[in-house]
């Protein structure tokens, strides 16, 4: 360790626990910022005087900060040293969240949610990177679950209480307390976190790109974005769902999303071992099908409010499930079609997951528009069945190709 991080005043596992900390915070940050516009989609439409498909946009446009940004940035910054890079991120992440406290209409909020995504396309990228130098080789892979599930916290936590505070103090509030948030995970990296962080510079961009021209990999993409947009459809739309047609009061749509939440955090782990043990492509057909199942049953359980909590439970456990799946599943396919690349391989996923959050948010916001929110979840279920139908072609491909449905590589968490 250095004289100048002996010389602090806590000792270098501390420091290091607390550097750990504080990226397990912006996790929760940046989670939580991601996904309460959901939560508060009613409220932010009736406030601006937009309709509920160009509040849904707000999702879309985060999604596209996330997947446009990552390569980009990641490029641009490959020299910038770690920590330099982590904190300036957190900064820019808590102005976006500041600009949106402040947005006086919705082109601001725009350019808020932007910004925001834009902070959001690499910190896990770094992060995960300063994660891994903080602790023992042996114990990398928990650092980095320890700071992903931050995301976990948010959905299980951060997402129903800036719902609740957007809905009883006003939605810019919900923002005022996640760029407090950002505010003290950017304090506490810029503290705690190590000045010298290794890392090998990324790839460029033209060798990011040649990652695309390769078909089993761009299927992959596919089934990712088709399957997480194919939820997504529904999901932007949940809070006028459970208000407009369950009847539920603003305070029990909160409630509902923490029912929500815990359920994908369980999801998550289920869907992991689901993986693990059958392979990627049996447990990525198995989430699929009872995924588009649970949409299709929401299409009639919307209207009865015990019921619909029922089938939020049980959307909340496949919803995510398939995450853990179609990563193993890249990385397995990367090992074979694009070894001297996996690394980019895997962050194109992640890419691609955004893409199926912008693309399912404003194919939701077309049907709203165009057929009513009632016919959100039948439509993002057929979605679904499409991305069933690209896994069990790739699949057959794999099969054919004599491949079998295990992954060697390591998992790299999506978001």
């Amino acid at each position: 360790m250095p004289p100048a991080d002996t010389a602090h005043p806590h000792p270098p596992d501390a420091r290091h626990a607390l550097a750990l900390l504080a990226l397990t915070l912006g996790a929760f940050a940046i989670g939580t910022t991601e996904f309460v516009i959901v939560g508060l989609i009613p409220t932010i439409a009736e406030d601006l005087g937009v309709s509920l498909p160009s509040a849904g946009l707000l999702v879309s446009l985060y999604a596209l900060g996330v997947a446009i940004g990552a390569p980009l940035l990641t490029a641009l910054t490959g020299r910038v040293p770690r920590k330099t890079l982590l904190v300036g991120l957190m900064a820019l992440f808590t102005v976006g969240n500041l600009v949106a406290w402040m947005a006086p209409g919705y082109t601001t909020l725009i350019v808020a949610r932007i910004l925001t995504g834009l902070a959001h396309g690499v910190f896990f990228s770094v992060g995960s990177i300063i994660a891994t130098s903080l602790v023992p080789k042996d114990k990398a892979a928990s650092a980095i679950a320890t700071m992903f599930s931050g995301m976990t916290v948010a959905f299980v936590t951060g997402i129903p209480m800036g719902t609740f505070i957007g809905q009883h103090f006003g939605w810019r509030t919900t923002f005022l307390v996640v760029a407090a948030f950002g505010l003290i995970a950017m304090l506490g990296s810029a503290v705690f976190v190590p000045k010298k962080i290794a890392h090998s510079a990324p790839a460029p961009l033209l060798k990011q790109a040649a990652v695309l021209l390769q078909p089993r990999l761009l299927l992959v993409y596919a089934m990712t974005a088709v399957g997480y947009g194919g939820s997504l459809i529904a999901f932007t739309y949940l809070a006028p769902i459970l208000q407009d047609i369950a009847g539920f009061s603003p305070d029990m749509v909160s409630l509902v999303l923490l029912a929500y939440g815990i359920s994908v955090a369980f999801g998550n782990v289920w869907g992991g071992k689901l993986a693990d043990r059958n392979g990627p492509i049996k447990a990525l057909k198995t989430i699929f099908l009872l995924l588009a199942s649970v949409l299709f049953v929401l299409s009639f359980t919307a209207h009865n409010q015990w019921l619909v909590v029922l089938t939020a439970l049980a959307w909340g456990a496949v919803a995510f499930g398939n995450v853990p799946g179609l990563q193993v599943y890249v990385v397995k396919q990367a090992e074979h079609y694009s070894p001297q690349a996996v690394d980019v391989a895997a962050g194109f996923n992640i890419a691609a997951f955004n893409l199926g959050v912008a693309g399912g948010s404003w194919a939701g916001g077309l049907v709203v528009a165009h057929l009513g929110l009632g016919h959100t979840p039948w439509v993002g279920a057929l979605v679904v069945l499409g991305a069933f139908g690209l896994t069990a072609w790739s699949g057959w491909l794999d099969r054919r190709d004599g491949l079998p449905d295990r992954a060697s590589g390591a998992v790299v968490a999506a978001h």
